[in-house]
């Protein structure tokens, strides 16, 4: 069979500390876990069966791929190479954040080579007709979202209000995450708490369409799959929400 005509990003699943800072960072392991869209990859990587699939392999705290180049602290402690965490830790030691030297070489490494994938692949021809950027969220909004202390459902599809992707595609990738993952029809929201990012912005219909997606962490980060003594979750569970997951891409791409 031919893979899905579609492009897979994840950009903020990465879990590795860049050679680059080593002896700067401040973030324990939970630290770096709470800031991550911890275990992304293994939920959202289809293998094979998607036409492209891109993961970062640096963690978002280090290099945040989903923010504008010139988003950048002091002006965004969040901003593309990060000052804290969204839960305000900071992730470097005192007297030891990047200089501008460091934040361009860590651009020039991480940054722009996964942004350079994106345009090969979408410039490729038809056997991409859409781009998921893929993300997981936490259950109630944290202090830095304007969200703030809400719970959330357990999956939002963005496409920035009809600007990144026709709305009547964003309802049926609505129905087909419902239908697979047996959700009721507040399962899965639109465009709140998130309209789309940086990535679903800038590539959203240049030249084919993007939705973003954001998967509640309540989904795997809680009883009974999730272990916080050793930051681990059930092999199984992830097995499963990959499975539904491409599930729902085939039900959405073969009616």
């Amino acid at each position: 069979m031919r893979p899905l005509p579609v492009l897979i990003s994840i950009p903020h699943g990465g879990e590795v500390e860049p050679e680059e800072v080593r002896g700067r960072v401040g973030l324990s392991a939970p630290d770096l876990l709470a800031d991550s869209d911890a275990f992304t990859g293994r939920i959202y990587d289809v293998g094979e069966e998607a036409a492209v699939v891109l993961r970062a392999r640096v963690a978002r705290a280090f290099v945040d791929l989903n923010r504008e180049e010139a988003d950048r602290p002091p002006d965004n402690p969040d901003g593309v190479v990060k000052a804290a965490t969204c839960h305000g830790v900071p992730v470097y030691r005192p007297g030891r954040e990047p200089d501008d030297l460091l934040i361009e070489t860590l651009l020039q490494r991480y940054y722009r080579p996964y942004h350079q994938d994106i345009a090969d692949a979408v410039s490729g021809g038809p056997r991409i007709q859409l781009g998921l950027d893929c993300h997981s969220m936490e259950p109630v909004g944290p202090a830095i979202a304007p969200d703030s202390g809400k719970p959330r459902p357990l999956f939002c599809l963005g496409n920035r209000r009809g600007l990144t992707c026709p709305d009547d595609r964003l309802s049926r990738m609505a129905d087909c995450l419902r239908d697979s993952f047996g959700l009721e029809p507040d399962g899965v929201s639109l465009n709140a708490p998130f309209a789309g990012g940086h990535i679903t912005r800038t590539y959203g219909n240049r030249p084919i369409p993007w939705m973003q997606i954001e998967m509640n962490r309540k989904l795997y980060l809680a009883d009974p799959w999730f272990n916080p003594d050793n930051l681990t979750v059930d092999p199984e569970r992830l097995r499963w929400l990959n499975v539904r997951f491409l599930r729902a891409l085939q039900q959405f791409f073969n009616p």
